[in-house]
């Protein structure tokens, strides 16, 4: 089988979807691989890398398009290029299938199955395969680095001959994979860190990282979804959250927010009453930029000053350390590639809970569950 990458062109994408040391792995597994010249030049694998592991470098991008049979890449190609895959080929990436349905459309009429790096069930037997862990983690350390470089004075406490200086107070809103990497990044710049979720089962988490867990009472205990997710909260438990917040985010140096629910917009926690509150100098990162949002006053892509504090809303943070992304990401994709391919040949086996729920579709049909019960 033809196992191809294409170089990534969405904007800010530094990424590759495969490392040479992953290539070696595939060849040496008997198939061959292609990858469009200067594919991973942006996250430092330059094509002699790959030559090395045994791929063939394509300067045709129309043809790693039309001739591969399973093509792999970080985001979803353009449909310019999706136009040029043949029928029954596979596309496996971060599909979002959710809030590209126009997307998924396209690939089922056209025939083309495509499996999305989103959708990997969140259950130990696939914890080898879960790039948005991989990708969450690695934004997290990179939210904590921003904020401090963004703050106008120190993380840790620092003593000096001309006095003492206190640590930097940082409250982190949401404790899921990127939350805890930014508690943890934080702690190790020698901040005072407080950390807040509406998961209760995190706290322990929370605070084996030498983190306060910040409680909001009389929450709905069935705050989880099965997929490790907070769920959305009621009109009144969203006002006694934001009360909470409000009271710790205006005595923070550093808040770094990381709200999601998957599908649906950024919850708002941070409103524009609570970053008026805050003192000058302070900093708001907003890690959920790209779904909206969890700051009201939030720009996506850019930073915005008010009252002297200044949000930041970056967006794609994985990919300003796409070194390690790529290489995290890449073993990820062998994880999956392993468990789907048996004999040297694909299998999509929907009785397995990694199969079925990581394809969006499949001969024409939707497959994933999550799309079919939307």
């Amino acid at each position: 089988m033809i196992i191809a990458i294409p170089k990534e062109t969405a904007e800010r994408e530094k990424r590759v979807a495969l490392i040479p040391d992953t290539i070696t792995k595939l060849v040496e597994k008997g198939h061959e691989i292609w990858i469009e010249s200067d594919a991973g030049k942006a996250s430092s694998y330059l094509d002699e890398a790959y030559q090395s592991a045994g791929a063939e470098i394509i300067t045709d991008r129309a043809k790693i398009f039309a001739d591969s049979d399973i093509l792999i890449s970080i985001q979803t190609p353009p449909k310019e290029d999706l136009g040029k895959m043949k029928p029954e080929s596979i596309l496996i990436c971060f599909l979002w299938a959710l809030q590209n349905e126009e997307t998924v459309s396209y690939l089922q009429e056209n025939n083309i199955t495509a499996l999305g790096m989103d959708a990997i069930p969140r259950i130990s037997r696939a914890q080898s395969m879960d790039a948005l862990s991989s990708m969450s983690s690695i934004a997290g350390y990179k939210s904590a680095l921003i904020a401090a470089n963004e703050l106008d004075r120190y993380m840790p406490m620092m003593m000096t001959a001309a006095g003492t200086v206190a640590p930097a107070k940082v409250l982190v809103l949401g404790a899921g994979v990127a939350g805890l990497q930014a508690i943890a990044t934080a702690k190790r710049l020698g901040a005072k860190v407080e950390a807040f979720d509406i998961r209760p089962a995190v706290k322990e988490q929370v605070e084996s990282l030498g983190a306060t867990f910040v409680e909001v009472p009389d929450l709905d205990e069935e705050s989880e979804t099965e997929g490790g997710y907070a769920k959305e909260l009621a009109e009144d438990e969203q006002e006694r959250q934001r009360q909470v917040i409000h009271e710790h985010a205006k005595k923070s140096d550093i808040v770094i927010t990381t709200a999601l629910i998957p599908g649906k917009p950024a919850p708002l926690l941070v409103t524009k009453e609570m970053v008026e509150d805050m003192h000058a100098g302070a900093v708001v990162v907003d890690m959920a930029a790209e779904q909206g949002g969890n700051c009201e006053l939030t720009d996506p892509g850019d930073t915005t000053t008010v009252n002297e504090v200044k949000i930041i809303g970056p967006l794609n943070i994985a990919s300003q350390l796409a070194y390690h992304a790529s290489q995290l990401y890449s073993k990820n994709m062998l994880s999956l590639l392993k468990h789907l391919i048996q004999d040297g040949e694909p299998v999509f086996d929907f009785e397995d809970e990694i199969t079925l729920n990581t394809t969006i579709t499949h001969q024409g049909e939707i497959i994933s569950p999550t799309l079919k019960n939307n």
